[in-house]
C-alpha cells in the first residue's frame, strides 16, 4: 500500500485494516465520502454511528479496542458537544471533523486532548482527514527523544507527542541524551532545548552532528529567549529546524511531521539507491 499525502506525508507499508475505527457523523454526504476514501487508501472498514445513541451502542456491543474515533462536534441527541466528552472520557483517541472554526471552538477542541481537528469547509477536507488518520495510526513507528533540563517543558512535550501516537523517550539534559541516541539507534528525531546547564542545545547538536547525519537524525531545537539569531546559530551547529515558544499545538505538529517525512523521503530514496 502506498499512500502521498496532501502536506507531503509518504506511507508504503503493511495494511491498516486490523484497527478498529468510529465515525460519529449523521451527514450521509461525508459518511459515504470518509467510508470510501478510507477504505481506498487504506482498507479500512468504518462503524458509521449517526447518534448518540449509536455512538454508545457501538461501544457497548463489543470489547474490541476502538483505536480512533473521528467525530463532529454536535450529534442527533447530543447537540451540545456530549459526544465528543463520551469518547473523551473514555479515552478514545479522537479527530474531530468540524464545519465550523473559530477561536474558543478551536481552544475548546485541544482543551480536551483531541489527536487533531479537519475543517470541513474545503474540497481536501476528506483528504486531511485520510492523511490525519494515517498518522495516527502509523506513528508509533517512530521514536522521538525529548531533552531538557525543565521537568515541566519535558511533561509538556511529551503529553503532546504521546497524544499523537509517538513513542517518546525523555532525558533531563545533554549527557543522558547521548547515552540514550547510542543505546536507541531507532530514535528519528530529538527535540532539544537550547539551554541546559551541562551540555548547552548547540554543543549537543554539534557532538551528534560528528557522528550522525540529517538522513539519520532530525534535530529540532526549541528556545524561550527573545534572541531571534538563535535560529540561525542552531541551524549553523547542524540542527534542520529551530522554534520559539511559546509555540501552538498545531505548529508544533507540523513541524514534527515535516522533519519525519523529510527523514522518510531520505530513507526512501537510499533504498531505491542500494536496490
Amino acid at each position: 500500500m502506498a499512500f502521498i499525502g496532501i502536506s507531503g506525508m509518504q506511507y508504503s507499508g503493511a495494511s491498516l485494516s486490523h484497527h478498529r475505527i468510529l465515525v460519529a457523523e449523521d451527514s450521509n454526504v461525508f459518511t459515504s465520502m470518509i467510508s470510501k476514501r478510507l477504505k481506498e487508501l487504506f482498507d479500512l472498514n468504518v462503524e458509521i454511528c449517526r447518534s448518540f445513541e449509536e455512538l454508545e451502542l457501538a461501544y457497548d456491543k463489543s470489547s474490541d479496542k476502538i483505536t480512533l474515533a473521528i467525530s463532529n462536534i454536535n450529534l442527533p441527541g447530543a447537540e451540545n458537544g456530549e459526544a465528543l466528552n463520551y469518547l473523551v472520557d473514555l479515552s478514545i483517541p479522537t479527530i474531530v471533523f468540524t464545519g465550523t472554526f473559530q477561536q474558543t471552538t478551536r481552544d475548546q477542541l485541544l482543551s480536551k486532548e483531541i489527536v487533531d481537528y479537519i475543517l470541513k469547509d474545503n474540497i481536501f477536507a476528506v483528504d486531511m482527514l485520510a492523511e490525519s488518520v494515517c498518522r495516527f495510526l502509523t506513528n508509533h513507528q517512530h521514536h522521538v527523544l525529548i531533552v531538557d533540563d525543565s521537568a515541566t517543558a519535558r511533561a509538556l512535550l511529551t503529553t503532546r507527542l504521546k497524544r499523537y501516537n509517538f513513542r517518546v523517550s525523555v532525558a533531563e539534559n545533554g549527557r543522558s541524551a547521548l547515552e540514550l541516541l547510542k543505546a536507541n539507534p531507532d530514535i528519528a528525531l530529538m527535540i532539544t532545548d537550547y539551554n541546559m546547564p551541562d551540555i548547552d542545545g548547540f554543543e549537543l547538536t554539534r557532538r551528534i552532528r560528528g557522528t550522525v547525519g540529517s538522513h539519520q537524525l532530525r534535530i529540532i531545537g526549541v528556545s524561550s529567549s527573545t534572541d531571534r539569531l538563535l535560529s540561525a546559530r542552531f541551524l549553523k551547529a547542524g540542527g534542520n529546524d529551530f522554534i520559539m515558544r511559546p509555540f501552538i499545538d498545531e505548529e508544533f505538529y507540523c513541524r514534527v511531521n515535516q522533519n519525519l517525512d523529510t527523514l522518510t523521503q531520505i530513507r526512501t530514496a537510499q533504498r531505491r539507491l542500494s536496490a
